[in-house]
């Protein structure tokens, strides 16, 4: 069963020209047909596109909406760092030498930071969880001000809401276990804020490092050492990313796990809360069909998402042995058979 609210983006965008634009076709030139002027686009994310693939599909989605469809009128060049964080200035800088003409940056500020440094002049549309000011991306949230705007979501307000729900859910639980990857930037906020919130509860909390799959093993094996009834895995590209390995090592040890978007609780975790990431890529690939159009980054108020999705897998509460409150279960956004 689902709910969601409906959306809006934030503001109207100017349309004048950028100046490094060359004017896209946005009327169709026939079914398989490519026009000879169509801009190329290029799309930068840091995970895998193994896993991560349904994040390029939203924003296509987003991009057709907006009257740009890949091989009609628009060209797409994407480069994935698989995880691997360091890759991204150079993944960012190939784009910009293949000569697209707008980056979308995706997956997190790392991404967003990367393709900054590979231009100043670029249109960059970003999608990340944090503040992009404090960051240094944009000057202004209502008018960013350089090349770059995009649509974020604040994760560090969702982990004491994370944990409360877990309680919820899980009303026996005692010591909950943090999986963070320490180079993800709002990594440190969102521990605190997490470790803060289990405190009011009266919960006890161990947090754990984890950069890659071998590094996620080895956290699975200390949390359990450690007598850990209950995992959050922090808002993460790299654990969006290897959502699969989480929740089988989590049903492995009948030990809940929650994460921050519907994908991971899909993947057979217990519940996941946070923004709908689908939404977030589709308003990425509308911002850049309005720059294809001649709107410029400078004056696109950055996107907040307001809106966050609780979803919750029935069977995996189900083979944990867990009675889900009726109470719980109306607050439910989505519920996994």
């Amino acid at each position: 069963m689902r709910r969601r609210d409906l959306f809006s983006a934030l503001g109207a965008v100017a349309a004048s020209g950028w100046s490094c634009l060359p004017r896209a076709q946005t009327a169709s030139p026939g079914p398989g047909a490519l026009s000879s002027n169509a801009p190329l686009v290029g799309f930068l994310n840091s995970a895998s596109p193994v896993t991560y693939r349904f994040t390029a599909d939203a924003f296509r989605e987003g991009l057709a909406q907006a009257g740009f469809v890949e091989g009609r009128n628009v060209r797409i060049e994407e480069r994935w760092a698989n995880a691997d964080y360091s890759a991204l200035p150079a993944l960012a800088a190939e784009l910009v030498a293949k000569g697209v003409v707008a980056i979308v940056a995706t997956g997190d500020v790392v991404s967003a930071r990367a393709a900054k440094g590979a231009t100043a002049s670029l249109p960059i549309v970003f999608t990340i969880g944090g503040d992009p000011v404090r960051f240094g991306l944009v000057q202004a949230f209502n008018r960013p001000g350089g090349n770059v705007t995009g649509v974020m979501f604040a994760p560090t307000l969702l982990g004491a809401k994370r944990v409360q729900l877990l309680r919820e859910v899980v009303p026996n639980v005692t010591r909950i276990a943090l999986l963070m990857n320490p180079d993800n930037a709002n990594a440190a906020a969102e521990r605190t804020e997490t470790q803060e919130g289990a405190a009011k509860l009266g919960l006890g909390t161990i947090a754990l490092n984890a950069r890659n799959a071998a590094e996620i093993d080895t956290a699975f094996a200390e949390l359990v050492r450690a007598k850990a009834d209950a995992v959050i895995a922090s808002t993460d590209p790299v654990m969006l990313d290897r959502r699969e390995q989480i929740a089988a090592l989590a049903a492995r040890h009948a030990i809940p796990s929650v994460s921050f978007t519907r994908q991971f609780a899909v993947a057979g975790g217990l519940m996941s809360y946070g923004p709908y990431i689908g939404w977030m890529y589709r308003q990425a690939g509308g911002y850049i069909g309005q720059i294809l159009k001649g709107a410029k980054p400078a004056d696109m108020p950055v996107i907040q998402t307001t809106h966050f999705e609780l979803v919750l897998n029935l069977g995996t509460a189900r083979r944990l042995g867990l009675k889900v409150p009726s109470s719980f279960l109306v607050a439910v956004d989505e519920a996994i058979q």
